[in-house]
């Protein structure tokens, strides 16, 4: 018999397993069953002599299957007392008969075989739960799944929307900073202009005597070349910082990226009497970064350095420092002079829009913590006794550069 369950609005089939019906209905099931077959025992036409115990027993499986363990009981006296009555000699007597044994070893096993199909029926049922239960949980499973993927998506695109709206702001942060250094690299590529044209006129003199001196004309011309070279050079690094792109890592030696900053801010120390020193550890191995945005990190914390000593008393040092540490990361560091920073503002100053200066945005530091954080490193502030301040900077040294 097959079975239609409702639950949850599905429908689902269960071969041989229907809703139990009320209790009253298993005693009454009990009493057909047990009836009917005795009624076919008893039927000379059927020739059921043969096996006339095995509906009595069929009648008890099936009340205990649809009514459960009471109605299975009941069944089991019912079938007990028509074995006593029907089937023990004197038969159709109710006197007491000597195979009284007999009777209890049948009541027996119809008691244990009622109730072990009870039981077949309740683990079914549980089975069935189970099942069912497991199906809803699996459906709602992939609904969850369903919703945490598009909810990934959805975070996808917006970490892709953050990650260019902080390349964004990290190149308006550039050139707003560039813009703080117009007159000074106005200075710094005039002064290899002023040379080239000092020399082509020396050149031209050297070519225009009486007897043209053709080597010193040739040194003058190779002065030009070097001084035009030394103009380019600047303005391409310059125009590197102002470009807008995704971020492109590479190979990158730190000791020239520190070597390039210096020289693009010289004009800047030497206007406010700041003496540059690099002590840079030799062979330092190269690290997988961004050249553009490390080279935008050191140009904050210099120009921060710059302006906390253009004011100061006493001797104005800018310190900068690498060396690989123990860790398996390049430790750079960046230390000043200067007027250092109250206690109390030391927690800010890597908040976004804090500064010190009334002239500053307050997004040099933040913008520099985050590109390094993006490469996996750390930068962090310290005092710098007896006054100034130092920052440290470490970047990890990845598997993939050595490769």
């Amino acid at each position: 018999m097959v079975a239609l369950v409702r639950s949850s609005g599905v429908v689902r089939s269960n071969p041989l397993l229907w809703s139990k019906l009320p209790q009253i209905w298993g005693y009454v099931i009990a009493v057909l069953s047990v009836t009917t077959a005795l009624i076919l025992t008893q039927a000379p036409a059927l020739h059921l002599e043969a096996a006339p115990l095995s509906l009595v027993v069929f009648a008890v499986i099936l009340t205990a299957w649809v009514g459960g363990i009471a109605p299975g009981v009941f069944a089991t006296a019912l079938a007990t007392f028509a074995f006593y009555y029907y089937f023990l000699p004197p038969t159709h007597s109710l006197a007491p008969k000597p195979e009284i044994p007999r009777v209890i070893a049948f009541s027996l096993s119809l008691l244990i075989v009622g109730l072990l199909t009870a039981a077949q029926r309740n683990a079914t049922e549980s089975i069935r739960r189970a099942h069912d239960h497991l199906k809803g949980v699996v459906k709602e499973l992939q609904r969850t799944n369903e919703a945490l993927q598009a909810e990934s998506s959805e975070r996808k695109r917006t970490e892709e929307k953050l990650q260019q709206s902080q390349a964004d702001l990290a190149r308006v942060s550039r050139v707003t900073s560039m813009g703080e250094l117009t007159a000074s690299l106005a200075h710094e590529v005039n002064q290899p202009i002023a040379a080239a044209v000092t020399n082509a006129n020396t050149c031209l003199r050297w070519l225009t005597r009486d007897s043209p001196d053709l080597e010193e004309a040739r040194a003058a011309a190779l002065r030009i070349v070097k001084d035009g070279t030394r103009a380019a050079e600047i303005i391409t690094r310059v125009r590197l910082l102002f470009q807008k792109g995704a971020p492109e890592r590479e190979l990158v030696d730190l000791n020239e990226v520190i070597r390039e900053m210096i020289l693009l801010l010289r004009s800047e120390t030497v206007r406010y009497n700041i003496s540059v020193g690099a002590d840079l550890a030799l062979d330092l191995p190269q690290v997988l970064a961004d050249r553009v945005q490390l080279q935008q990190v050191m140009m904050n914390l210099m120009l921060n350095s710059i302006d906390a000593m253009r004011n100061a008393d006493g001797p104005r040092e800018l310190i900068i420092k690498s060396r690989r540490s123990d860790n398996e990361h390049l430790l750079l560091s960046v230390s000043d002079t200067g007027m250092g920073l109250p206690p109390d503002q030391t927690d800010q100053i890597f908040n976004a829009f804090f500064t010190t200066k009334s002239h500053g945005t307050g997004m040099g530091l933040s913008i520099s913590r985050s590109i390094v954080e993006s490469h996996g490193g750390r930068l962090w502030f310290a005092d710098n006794p007896p006054r100034g301040a130092s920052f440290f900077l470490a970047l990890p040294i990845r598997v993939e550069a050595h490769e």
